[in-house]
């Protein structure tokens, strides 16, 4: 198998865009989509296949794995987690501020939503506009009952008051585990990484015009908000989930925690070409060249170029003056 560059995969939400994925992969009409969903085998909430990744033939990625999972994940990884990939990565370009929202963790996913993953997540800023943020957890602990009323309410201003608001830069990476209320401001365009689950409970819905019941995943309010994590989030925690910057050094960008769902490396050809043998998602930021693997084929990438790398391409060079981030599922 050899690496696939792949095409602009980007339904329809709730919320929009505002052109960065376009500017960034040389494209264009899809000026107000805010994601791309990258290497995807995952479909979006309630659907069967809107979000999943179609391969050059046509054939959905998640067919393609789930018919040959070793030569795409290797066979260690299929050993561990079998042909799951573990992995959904996206571009998320944020046209407006997100609303306040959570993801179940595995368990609560298992239990309430016969999920087998949460959505533990995270982001590599790659653009923010000067007074970009993002908002991460709670500042201090927040009681059931009062969160239940401000849900109920819509209270939006009560919302953000007490969750974190935390200035972000390009380059800057940060770790939201499950169960963290957070948001994403306007002006920010990110590479995501994420458990491959499509699954938001909004604390804020009245913003965006989302009936209740979805903005719950179906599930009664309180029964939803039992997901959320209530506890302060402090200034030790919040640095914590930051990682290293974009801007310095390759290698891996996030928190020794999200090791444990998935892992970014920073890739630059003027420090390193070779990049390890596993399956992964390459996301090329700047530059252009070459990506060549072990049966000697040749692969064109430029800025804005997503490439899935089967397993089975065996290790790669990279050639030319290329900077992007590579995904990979936790080892």
């Amino acid at each position: 198998m050899q690496p696939i560059v792949l095409g602009p995969n980007m339904p329809a939400m709730f919320y929009r865009g505002d052109g960065r994925i376009d500017r960034l992969r040389g494209t264009t009409g899809h000026e107000d989509r805010p994601e791309d969903w990258i290497a995807s085998v995952t479909a979006r909430f309630g659907s069967q296949t809107d979000g999943m990744t179609r391969l050059p033939d046509g054939t959905l990625l998640a067919e393609a794995v789930a018919s040959d999972p070793s030569a795409w994940l290797g066979a260690a990884h299929v050993a561990k987690y079998g042909s799951d990939t573990g992995l959904l990565v996206k571009l998320l370009d944020a046209g407006q501020r997100l609303p306040v929202h959570v993801h179940p963790d595995r368990s609560f996913a298992a239990e309430h939503l016969a999920s087998p993953h949460g959505k533990t997540e995270a982001w590599v800023v790659l653009e923010a506009e000067p007074d970009a943020a993002v908002y991460l957890g709670f500042s201090r602990d927040v009681e059931a009952v009062e969160l239940a009323g401000w849900a109920r309410d819509q209270d939006i201003d009560a919302m953000l008051a007490v969750t974190n608001r935390v200035p972000v830069s390009a380059g800057d990476t940060v770790l939201c585990p499950a169960g963290t209320p957070h948001a994403i401001s306007a002006g920010i365009l990110v590479v995501e990484l994420q458990e491959p689950a499509d699954l938001s409970i909004m604390l804020e819905w009245s913003t965006f015009s989302l009936p209740e019941g979805e903005a719950t995943l179906g599930l009664p309010l309180d029964e939803a908000l039992a997901c959320i994590d209530r506890r302060a989030c402090p200034p030790d925690r919040l640095k914590e989930l930051h990682g290293r910057s974009l801007n310095s050094g390759i290698g891996s960008l996030l928190p020794d925690e999200a090791g444990a769902f998935f892992v970014a490396e920073r890739v630059d050809t003027q420090v390193s070409r070779h990049l390890s043998h596993s399956y992964s998602v390459l996301v090329v930021t700047a530059g252009s060249g070459h990506l060549a693997t072990d049966d000697g084929s040749s692969l064109l990438i430029r800025r804005g170029s997503t490439v899935v790398i089967p397993y089975s391409a065996g290790s790669a060079v990279l050639s030319g003056d290329i900077e992007g981030v590579r995904c990979l599922p936790a080892a």
